[in-house]
C-alpha cells in the first residue's frame, strides 16, 4: 500500500513539473503565443510593403509602355533620338 501511495506521489510530482517546467509548460505556451504574436505583427508590416512595392511596380510598367508605345516624354526631359546608320559594304 504504501509503494502504491509512493508510485502515485511520485507520479503527480512529475506531472506538476512537467505542467509548470518542462516543455510544453505554460510558461513555454506564453512565449510561444508572444512569439506568435510578434511574428504576426511583423507579417502584417511586410504585406502593407508588399502592397506599397507593388503598386510601384504597376506604376512603373505603366509609365515604361507609355514612353515606349506612346513616345511619351515626362516634363522637363529633352527627348534625343539616335539613328545609327547601317555599314556599307
Amino acid at each position: 500500500m504504501r509503494w502504491l501511495l509512493f508510485v502515485l506521489i511520485v507520479f503527480v510530482l512529475f506531472l506538476q513539473y512537467r505542467l509548470w517546467v518542462g516543455e510544453g509548460s505554460l510558461a513555454h505556451r506564453h512565449a510561444l503565443q508572444n512569439e506568435i504574436s510578434s511574428q504576426q505583427k511583423k507579417n502584417e508590416a511586410l504585406r502593407k510593403k508588399n502592397s506599397i512595392l507593388a503598386s510601384e511596380v504597376k506604376n512603373l510598367s505603366v509609365e515604361e509602355r507609355a514612353r515606349k508605345d506612346l513616345g511619351m516624354i515626362k516634363d522637363g526631359e529633352t527627348f534625343y533620338m539616335v539613328i545609327k546608320k547601317e555599314d556599307q559594304l
